[in-house]
């Protein structure tokens, strides 16, 4: 009986990327490297110095909460496989085969995974990165199929580490074990298949029905317009859109409804930090009351213990309806009442960059642009073939 994860590795090992695929390819390397070079400077960044270079690469891209999500399988797609791809030279097609297992088998996982408070990005992504580096490397199906199941100990990382160092550095460790697999099944290296299928049963999910018919990332991805969670990008865009010519100061209640699924990550209601406030829907409408559009700069510590944000933050009542399986389920629909009895509505259903309202080409310009102010790069000239040196010049290990 064929496995799960043999069906993986033989779509990996014989994957010819189509052109759509590649055009999300090349995207996908722009928005990473440049989410990844804005945060150059972070703390966790600096802490992470003595990972391997991949791993750091990881941390870096996934620490500010700005990069790509695939929204069937909830995972940040891009923050694993481009890193694996530049550090073992697998380029586009390197990064499609990891980013197509990573999709499938996040999306075979489940909603019940996810909601159990699995981190689907660690879990999914380790195996995926080795698939990945394994293809880099040349090997073959029965190769790529072993590093995957080398990688299932490593295939960890929960909800809980959300706000926290621990999520950005949890990625970094996915990628490590992922490339680390690879080299152990390269190097003849033997393990069971089986032990993925086994794996994914234990945690929820089922690999008997994979389906690696279409494109190489089936939904395409979700890029980010404000630097935070996902489940926070709706509630940004929609209270942004009220935001115009309102006083925050005369903001009495803020009611808020939506799927309790939509919100699932949002586990910090009084934030007292940037990493938490990536995390709190109540400071995401603060967020965008008070700053229209929530940048780099709202997610800092003293941002989010503005006194003003306080405030606001505290009058955040929200209706949780039960039920749904993903971040964009149902609506978010928003009133803004104001001391002098005005009412403000919205509702909305897609924020902008998501696969059903894709980023416009100057949206995403402009977030690169933000991302890499200071820094004598241009988006433009980065490639598959030396994205890595940009990398490498910016994001330094430790001594």
């Amino acid at each position: 009986m064929t496995t799960g994860a043999q069906t993986l590795a033989r779509w990996a090992a014989d994957l010819r990327p189509a052109e759509d695929d590649l055009a999300l390819a090349d995207r996908s390397l722009l928005d990473t490297v440049a989410v990844a070079l804005a945060a150059r400077d972070h703390p966790v960044v600096a802490v992470a110095s003595g990972l391997p270079e991949a791993a750091r690469w990881a941390v870096a891209s996934h620490v500010l909460d700005f990069d790509d999500l695939h929204m069937p399988s909830t995972t940040h797609i891009s923050a694993v496989c481009v890193p694996t791809a530049l550090a073992t030279g697998g380029g586009a097609r390197g990064y499609l085969a990891a980013a197509g297992v990573m999709a499938r088998l996040g999306t075979a996982l489940g909603s019940p995974h996810y909601a159990a408070g699995w981190h689907a990005t660690c879990t999914a992504g380790a195996p995926a990165s080795a698939a990945g580096a394994a293809v880099a490397m040349g090997l073959g199906p029965a190769e790529v199929a072993t590093a995957m199941a080398l990688a299932v100990p490593a295939a960890g990382g929960t909800q809980r580490a959300f706000g926290t160092d621990a999520k950005s550095l949890q990625v970094g460790f996915a990628v490590e074990a992922g490339i680390r697999a690879a080299r152990l099944a390269a190097a003849g290296a033997r393990a069971d298949p089986a032990a993925l299928d086994e794996w994914a049963a234990m945690v929820g999910g089922a690999l008997a029905a994979l389906d690696v018919a279409g494109p190489a990332v089936p939904g395409g991805l979700a890029i980010k317009i404000y630097p935070c969670c996902y489940a926070m990008q709706r509630p940004i865009s929609a209270l942004s859109e009220v935001a115009d010519g309102l006083d925050p100061a005369k903001v009495s209640a803020i009611r808020l409804r939506t799927s309790a699924a939509a919100v699932q990550p949002l586990i910090h209601h009084r934030p007292a930090s940037g990493l938490e406030g990536k995390f709190s829907l109540e400071y995401g409408v603060a967020a965008a009351l008070l700053d229209r559009y929530p940048g780099f700069a709202s997610f800092t510590d003293s941002a989010v213990r503005r006194p003003a944000a306080v405030r606001l933050a505290g009058l955040v009542d929200t209706q949780l309806d039960p039920g749904g399986n993903w971040l964009l389920d149902g609506e978010l629909s928003a009133e803004v009442h104001t001391t002098d009895g005005t009412l403000r509505r919205v509702r909305q259903r897609f924020p902008p960059g998501s696969p059903a309202r894709p980023a416009s080409a100057d949206q995403l310009r402009a977030k690169l642009t933000d991302c890499i102010r200071g820094l004598s790069t241009e988006p433009d000239d980065w490639t598959w073939d030396n994205a890595a040196a940009t990398l490498r010049r910016h994001i330094r290990a430790g001594a």
